[in-house]
């Protein structure tokens, strides 16, 4: 998992749902991704939906 925005270079962490990927797991914060994005990737013109969450182990 990427960590960090690839718009605004915010922190991600993989326990944060505060993310959204492609098909391609181009990833972006929420914000970029359903503000200036529009839900749409620049990279491949695929749907932002949000990034699933890891299980941590424990």
């Amino acid at each position: 998992m990427k960590s960090k925005c690839e718009r605004c270079d915010k922190k991600l962490q993989a326990e944060q749902s505060d993310a959204c990927i492609c098909s391609y797991e181009c990833t972006f914060c929420t914000a970029c991704a359903t503000g200036a994005l529009q839900g749409v990737c620049p990279n491949c013109q695929g749907k932002l939906v949000e990034r699933p969450s890891r299980v941590q182990a424990g």
